[in-house]
């Protein structure tokens, strides 16, 4: 186990850090069970003057207390009453900065993800943040959770070079004004399991 130390998390340049999580290992261990994925594709968000965030411009709810909290916490929550996005929260204390993982590579515990996704193929079983929850057994009650601990944590991966690395706009936030067309989606060239606009 080679866990991302706590000084990744507190990184003030959270497009930096989006990139960064690329090639880095996603781990959940879920009532004893171990599951694992490379992230390919994440998305930055921040606090001050980003109008696609949660927390934009200082915005303080029960749902993204969290982000204002040092880096290397958990944050989910449930989106249009379907399914939980999982991020990464990011920066020092009151900053409210994140990135969302929107698709990683299954590694390890395929089988459980399948059985929690109900299917009999991994396609496209980790692709898309709603899918990366599922797959991974993340739910609301590991909103806050340390990503130093046990239960959600990531891991040393692979090196990915950076013109291996796409920057896109953001999925699903044409409510952002100008915000929307920034390019602060990240993802892996070629991988297949990158989510589908």
């Amino acid at each position: 186990m080679d866990k991302i130390g706590k000084e990744f998390y507190l990184n003030e340049n959270v497009t930096q850090v989006a990139v960064d999580l690329l090639g880095k290992r996603l781990c959940t261990n879920i009532d004893g069970e171990l599951t694992t994925g490379i992230i390919v594709e994440t998305e930055a968000y921040s606090g001050r003057n980003d109008q696609a965030c949660h927390a934009n411009n200082g915005r303080r709810t029960r749902r993204n207390e969290v982000m204002y909290a040092a880096g290397g916490l958990a944050y989910v929550y449930f989106c249009y009453g379907i399914h939980y996005m999982f991020n990464v929260v990011t920066n020092i204390v009151g900053t409210a900065d994140a990135v969302l993982i929107r698709a990683v590579e299954p590694l390890v515990g395929i089988d459980i993800m399948m059985a929690r996704k109900r299917i009999l193929k991994p396609d496209k079983i980790s692709s898309g943040p709603g899918n990366v929850c599922k797959a991974l057994g993340i739910h609301l009650s590991h909103n806050q959770s340390d990503l130093l601990g046990d239960r959600i944590w990531i891991e040393k991966g692979i090196e990915i070079e950076m013109e291996d690395v796409i920057s896109r706009p953001r999925v699903g936030v044409d409510y952002a004004g100008e915000d929307a067309l920034l390019l602060w989606r990240y993802y892996i060239k070629g991988n297949k399991w990158v989510s589908k606009k």
